[in-house]
Order: C-alpha cells, then sequence, then structure tokens
C-alpha cells in the first residue's frame, strides 16, 4: 500500500487502524495481519460524517485559503481547536461542521481534518485537510519538516541574539497545566528565535519564531529557558500589567507546505488580529513594523541565519 498510494509507511499504518482495510472482503485494522499470495487488498477514503453541536456556533472565521484539498483558516483567539471533556463551549471543529465542509477523517471523530493545532489564546494560520489523502500527505509533511509555520511573538525583555534553542520537553511535575524542561524525561524539541524590532522603550521585542519540533507550548516553554516570556503568558511567568494583557500575544504568521495534489509550494499569511495589532503598534513604530512583518522579511530573515538554523537540523 505505502508503494501504491505513493506514502509513508506509518501514515498508511495510521490509514489502516483509524479507518481499516479490506482483506478478501473481510474488514482488518491489524498491520501485522499475514497476507498470503492471492490475497486481494481493497481500501476506501470515507468522509467525514456531518453531526451538529451542542453548543451555538455563533462566530465566523477568516478563510485564508481554499481548494478541494485544503482550507487555510486565521484561528482567532480564544477559540480551542477541538472538542476535550473541559471545554464547555463551540470549538473550531463545531464551525467546520457547522459550515458543512467535507472533512478528513483520519484524526478521528472529535478532530475532523486537523493535521496540527495552536493553543486557545493563541492565533493565526491553521491547515485543515479536506480528505483523508490531503491528510496522510500532510501529516508526513509535518514529519519531515516541509510543512510549518513562522509564529510573531512580543516577549517581555530583548534577546541577546538570534538563538537556537535545544531542550527536551515534558510534562511539568509541579504544574500539570504546564510543560517544562525535562533532562531526563523529556522529548527533544528545537526552536530558533530571530530578533526583528526592539519597542520604543527598549524593554520589549518583536521577534519571529520556527519550529524544528511540535511539542505542546514549546515555543513559550523555550523561551522561558532563556528568561523571557510573551506578553500575556502569566501561565509561564510575564507578570501581568493588572490584567491589561488579556491573552498570550503569540500568533501564527506565515504557513509553509507542499500542496498534496500539485506538489507547489504555498505560503499563506494570516494577518495580525486587531489585539495583537493595536498593542503592537502603541509600543512599535508602526513604519518599521510594516517593514520587519513582511512575508518575504520574516522569511528571509531566516535565511540570512542558515547556518545556525541548520546546525544539527
Amino acid at each position: 500500500m505505502s508503494e501504491a498510494l505513493e506514502l509513508p509507511r506509518n501514515q498508511v499504518e495510521k490509514l489502516i487502524k483509524n479507518i481499516g482495510v479490506m482483506v478478501d472482503g473481510k474488514l482488518c485494522t491489524k498491520c501485522s495481519t499475514k497476507l498470503v499470495e492471492g490475497n486481494v487488498i481493497c481500501y476506501e477514503f470515507a468522509e467525514a460524517e456531518q453531526s451538529s453541536s451542542e453548543y451555538e456556533v455563533n462566530f465566523d472565521v477568516p478563510i485564508l485559503y481554499e481548494d478541494d484539498d485544503l482550507l487555510v483558516i486565521n484561528k482567532p483567539p480564544f477559540l480551542t481547536v477541538h472538542g476535550a471533556p473541559s471545554v464547555k463551549e463551540a470549538t473550531l471543529v463545531d464551525w467546520l461542521k457547522f459550515k458543512r465542509i467535507n472533512l478528513s477523517t483520519i484524526s478521528g471523530e472529535e478532530r475532523h481534518g486537523i493535521v496540527h493545532r495552536i493553543d486557545k489564546e493563541t492565533s493565526g494560520a491553521l491547515v485543515i485537510a479536506k480528505n483523508n489523502e490531503a491528510h496522510l500527505s500532510l501529516s508526513s509533511q509535518l514529519e519531515d519538516k516541509s510543512m510549518g509555520r513562522y509564529y510573531l511573538a512580543m516577549i517581555d525583555l530583548p534577546l541577546k541574539d538570534n538563538i537556537v534553542v535545544e531542550l527536551p520537553i515534558g510534562r511539568s511535575v509541579n504544574n500539570r497545566l504546564k510543560m517544562d524542561v525535562l533532562k531526563k524525561d523529556g522529548r527533544m524539541a528545537k526552536s530558533a528565535f530571530s530578533k526583528l524590532l526592539v519597542s520604543r522603550d527598549g524593554k520589549k521585542e518583536l521577534i519571529a519564531a520556527k519550529l524544528f519540533t511540535g511539542r505542546t507550548h514549546q515555543i513559550r516553554v523555550h523561551l522561558q529557558a532563556l528568561s523571557r516570556h510573551i506578553l500575556g503568558d502569566s501561565l509561564y511567568g510575564f507578570k501581568s500589567q493588572n490584567g491589561t494583557i488579556p491573552r498570550v500575544m503569540l500568533h501564527a504568521y506565515i504557513l509553509y507546505l507542499m500542496h498534496p495534489r500539485t506538489g507547489q509550494l504555498l505560503q499563506i499569511n494570516a494577518p495580525l488580529w486587531d489585539d495583537f495589532d493595536a498593542y503592537l503598534r502603541h509600543h512599535f513604530s508602526k513604519e518599521e513594523v510594516d517593514e520587519k512583518i513582511t512575508l518575504d522579511s520574516i522569511v528571509n530573515g531566516f535565511k540570512l541565519h542558515d547556518q545556525w538554523l541548520r546546525k544539527d537540523a
């Protein structure tokens, strides 16, 4: 199947486990099933069933790009991506179902079409697979790093220089809501941070971040390891200014991927949300911000530091 579908073996394994294939007319969900010469293996990519949510969907989400295979949206802050027992409001998945958008089924009933995620308070670009073939391709790109995002963040103290952080991350032993650098039990994580612009008062900085791995809260944990914190991120140590910054000032600004059908490179920019934009322009020069956050400037900024980006990548 891996050869026939031109997909990595691990992605085909997910297909077999989550959806199943027919072996001589019988459903099989075990990759370890032994075959004999003459067996006929059939598969079918089923589309997600449309089901309603128990919570009212009274919001809309900006669509940045859409075709038969992909949907790229600009996730608003405070919108949860998919449901969980603790979530008592409509989610992005609920919105997708409400809009009756065809979605892949590989990631399960509660995560239709969701290939990667963004924390509730974080805003920005998010890609959704509209069929299983696209989902498998995008998942493979996540693993080989041909798909990723450039983030913008405002931090409470300027970095000394552009830097790559390689520190393992795991669940905090002191606070289960947090992740932490765990030298023994953590999973390898690698982030790159690029300096963009220092605020007028010299105390804050706008930076760009690029991830080589996808650990929970990775940017926030690695910045904490540098004694830096994203504005509004009280969970990881930013001292709130009497609640004047209501959320984490982190935005997935640019999404890049290879289109699963055409193979062409897509680079999609997610405009800043009003709260992020207003705070940014209040503390930084508008002209300098506009110059620093163009797509070419962000991407080329990392290319200029190709040597430190590629170190042990």
